[in-house]
């Protein structure tokens, strides 16, 4: 099943700077491997925001919960998830 998330990220200010060096570092590690997996498909930089637009093929709804809430960033986001189905004029469809 094919997502579209965007996810926008809102880090607290003072939060303690050892703190959210682990965190990026881990969220870093942790979606590069969903990456090299094929479950995260590719991810953009909204440009000019603190967020991004990307996408996920997993296997149902219940996978695309779980990867989200184990992000490391997940306490900091607002996202929204778009299920995507093919669309009849996709000339790559064919």
């Amino acid at each position: 099943m094919l997502f579209a998330v965007t996810m926008d990220v809102a880090i607290p200010h003072d939060l303690d700077p050892d703190v959210r060096a682990d965190t990026l570092a881990r969220e870093k590690a942790y979606s590069q491997d969903l990456q090299r997996g094929g479950e995260w498909v590719s991810i953009w930089r909204c440009v000019g925001q603190y967020s991004n637009l990307s996408i996920f093929d997993v296997a149902d709804n219940a996978r695309l919960h779980e990867i989200l809430w184990n992000l490391p960033l997940f306490p900091y986001m607002t996202i929204a998830v778009t299920p995507l189905a093919q669309h009849p004029s996709d000339i790559a469809a064919g």
